[in-house]
C-alpha cells in the first residue's frame, strides 16, 4: 500500500502552490526560441517566471544533445538540483523537475530511470503539452513524453496570444527537422524530419512581434533555407525567399535574418532576395563544416569546396556588401594534415567575418561515432588552435574596416555605464554610443540609427551618432 503522501503509483505527490518556474537553456537560438514559448505555455496556467531556482515550483532544463557529453552534462546538473528538491520537500512546498529538448528526446525513459527526482522527460515536439503533463504528474506519474509530430506543436503553439516581450529583436522557428544525414550529426534523430510551419502561421506570428514593438526577427531552422510552407492561398508552397518577401511589407520590422543555413538548400531566388531586400540583413551563417573534399564526403554534405566557394561568389555578386559566417570541425574521423591545410585555405580564401569552430566530437548513435580512424584529441587540440587563429585574424581585420564609416545600429538595451546605448549592426557587431544622458540613451532603444564607428575594442564597436535616423536598417 502507499504510504502517507503517496500516490497510488508510489511516487509522491506534487503540488504546485506558488506557480513559479524556471528555465536553464542549453545550446542554440532554437531552444532559447523553445524556452520562451515554454514560458508562453505555461502562462495561462498561472504560471510566473523566476530568475532564482532556489524560489521555483518547476524547474525544466533544456537541453542540447550537440556536442560531447551532453547528457553527462545534464546528469550532473540534476544532482545539483537533488538539493533543492530536498530542501524544496522539507519547506513542504514540493519541486517539479523537467528535462526538456535534445538530450530528454535520446535518453527518454534511461533518463527516468537514471534520475528518479525527475518528474518529466519531454522532447523538442511535445512541450506544447506541458500542462497536461504537469497534471499527470500531480497525479503522481513519472511522464515522459518524446513523441516527434512536429506539426501539433505548432499548431498548439500559434493559438497562444504570447505576451509581449517588451524586446526590439526576437526569434521565429518556422522550419524543424533535418533530412540530411550528415554523419556527425545527431539533430535527424532528435529534431526528426524536416517541417515547415505555414507561411500564414509565421507572417501572423511576425505581425504580432512588430506591434509590441519588434524591429528584428530572426528566422530560425535546422536547415531554415529549405523551408516551403503551405502558402496563405492553398496554393504552392512559399520557399524561405518568398517569406522574406512578405516578412519585410510588415508594417515596423526593419530587419530579416535567418539562421542555420544548409549551402545545397542555397536557392537562386533567395540569392535574389539579398539583392532586392533591404530589410534582409547582409550578414550570412552558412556552415561549410570542413575544406577538404574528401573529409566533405565522409561527412555525407553532399557538396565540393568548389561549389561552396561557386556559392560565395555568387552571394557577393548580389550583395557586395554580404558578410559571410561558418561553421568547422576539426579532426573528424581519418581528417589528414592535408584536409586540415584545405580547410586553412579556404578560411583565408573566404574571408569569413567570423566563425565558430569545434573538435570533433563522437554522438551516441550516429554513423561517424564508429568510424575507424579517430583523431587524436592532442591532434584536435593543435588543429582547433591554429584554425581559430587564422578565423580570429579574419574578424579583427573584418572589423578594423569599419573604422571611419557609417554603420546603421538598431539599439536594443542600454549600455554597460550611464548614459550609454547598446545595438547591433547588421553583421550583428555590438556597438555602443555615448549619450547626453540616461534619457536620451533610453529614447533610442527599438530604433535604427546611423552611427559614425570611432574605434574597434575586442568584442564591440564603439562610435558617435550621425545625423538622422533612419528605419531600413539596411547595411553599412
Amino acid at each position: 500500500m502507499p504510504g502517507p503522501g503517496q500516490a497510488p503509483s508510489g511516487r509522491p505527490e506534487t503540488a504546485i502552490l506558488a506557480k513559479k518556474f524556471f528555465i536553464k537553456t542549453y545550446g542554440c537560438q532554437m531552444n532559447v526560441y523553445d524556452s520562451g514559448r515554454m514560458a508562453d505555455v505555461l502562462a495561462p496556467q498561472g504560471f510566473v517566471a523566476t530568475d532564482d531556482p532556489a524560489d521555483a515550483d518547476l524547474i525544466l532544463l533544456n537541453t542540447c544533445h550537440i556536442r560531447e557529453k551532453a547528457a553527462e552534462k545534464v546528469y550532473s546538473e540534476l544532482g545539483r538540483l537533488a538539493e533543492l528538491s530536498e530542501a524544496a520537500r522539507e519547506r513542504g512546498r514540493p519541486l517539479t523537475i523537467g528535462v526538456g529538448g535534445c538530450v530528454a528526446q535520446a535518453e527518454g525513459e534511461e533518463m527516468a530511470r537514471r534520475a528518479p527526482l525527475v518528474d518529466l522527460v519531454f522532447g523538442p515536439q511535445t512541450y506544447h503539452r506541458l500542462p497536461q503533463m504537469l497534471d499527470r504528474v500531480r497525479a503522481g506519474e513519472q511522464v515522459i513524453e518524446t513523441a516527434l509530430a512536429t506539426a501539433p506543436k505548432f499548431g498548439a503553439l500559434d493559438a497562444l496570444e504570447a505576451p509581449a516581450n517588451g524586446t526590439s529583436t526576437a526569434f521565429v522557428s518556422v522550419q524543424e527537422g533535418c533530412d540530411k544525414f550528415c554523419t556527425f550529426c545527431v539533430v535527424p534523430y532528435t529534431r526528426g524530419a524536416e517541417y515547415s510551419r505555414p507561411a500564414a502561421d509565421v507572417v501572423a506570428e511576425i505581425a504580432r512581434l512588430a506591434r509590441t514593438g519588434v524591429r528584428e526577427i530572426t528566422l530560425l531552422g535546422q536547415n531554415v533555407n529549405a523551408y516551403h510552407g503551405a502558402a496563405p492561398d492553398g496554393g504552392s508552397e512559399w520557399s524561405l525567399a518568398r517569406l522574406v518577401h512578405a516578412l519585410a511589407d510588415i508594417d515596423g520590422i526593419a530587419r530579416i535574418r535567418y539562421t542555420t543555413s544548409h549551402p545545397r538548400d542555397l536557392t537562386d531566388d533567395l540569392i535574389a532576395a539579398h539583392r532586392d531586400v533591404p530589410a534582409l540583413m547582409p550578414y550570412l551563417h552558412l556552415p561549410v563544416q570542413s575544406g577538404s573534399d574528401r573529409i566533405l564526403a565522409a561527412m555525407n554534405r553532399k557538396y565540393t569546396t568548389d561549389e561552396y566557394r561557386t556559392l560565395v561568389d555568387r552571394l557577393r555578386a548580389a550583395r557586395p556588401d554580404l558578410a559571410l559566417t561558418s561553421d568547422f570541425i576539426v579532426g573528424f574521423p581519418g581528417e589528414s594534415d592535408a584536409d586540415f591545410e584545405a580547410t586553412l585555405d579556404l578560411v583565408r580564401d573566404v574571408g569569413f567575418a567570423a566563425a565558430f569552430s569545434f573538435k570533433y566530437s563522437p554522438r551516441p548513435g550516429t554513423p561517424a561515432a564508429d568510424a575507424d580512424e579517430q583523431v587524436a584529441d592532442a591532434v584536435m587540440s593543435e588543429r582547433l588552435g591554429r584554425l581559430q587563429d587564422a578565423i580570429n585574424a579574419g574578424t579583427r581585420a573584418f572589423n578594423a574596416g569599419f573604422v571611419g564609416r557609417r554603420l546603421d545600429v538598431l539599439f536594443d538595451k542600454p549600455g554597460r555605464h550611464s548614459g550609454q546605448a547598446g545595438g547591433r549592426s547588421p553583421y550583428l557587431q555590438a556597438v555602443h554610443v555615448a549619450c547626453a544622458d540616461a534619457d536620451a540613451a533610453a529614447a533610442l532603444i527599438g530604433t535604427v540609427r546611423p552611427v559614425e564607428i570611432s574605434e574597434v575594442l575586442p568584442n564591440s564597436l564603439t562610435g558617435v551618432l550621425a545625423d538622422a535616423a533612419v528605419d531600413s536598417g539596411a547595411g553599412a
